[in-house]
């Protein structure tokens, strides 16, 4: 069994500092979601965390992941509804 140690990775999105002065994850877009999944996975390879706990970390990465997809479905068809309530249809 590989030794308990402190989260390699915490989520926070408030914009404050961490307790121990890092700064927190930025997962703005899914490119930066899944630059941090690749940081799990190499943490995982090099047992630097336990893959139960990456397996997690993943899986809430992966939700974030739907909801930034979601959210940027759901702008471009309020756009293109906009687009064609002003009469303009799409190009």
């Amino acid at each position: 069994m590989l030794p308990t140690t402190a989260p390699a990775f915490e989520i926070v999105d408030d914009g404050r500092a961490l307790d121990d002065g890092r700064r927190p994850t930025d997962l703005h877009d899914l490119d930066a979601v899944r630059l941090e999944m690749a940081k799990v996975y190499r943490a995982m390879k090099a047992r630097q965390i336990q893959a139960s706990d990456g397996t997690k970390l993943v899986y809430v990465l992966d939700r974030i992941a739907r909801v930034l997809e979601a959210t940027l479905i759901e702008r471009r068809v309020a756009a293109l509804e906009a687009l064609v309530a002003g009469g303009e249809g799409p190009r």
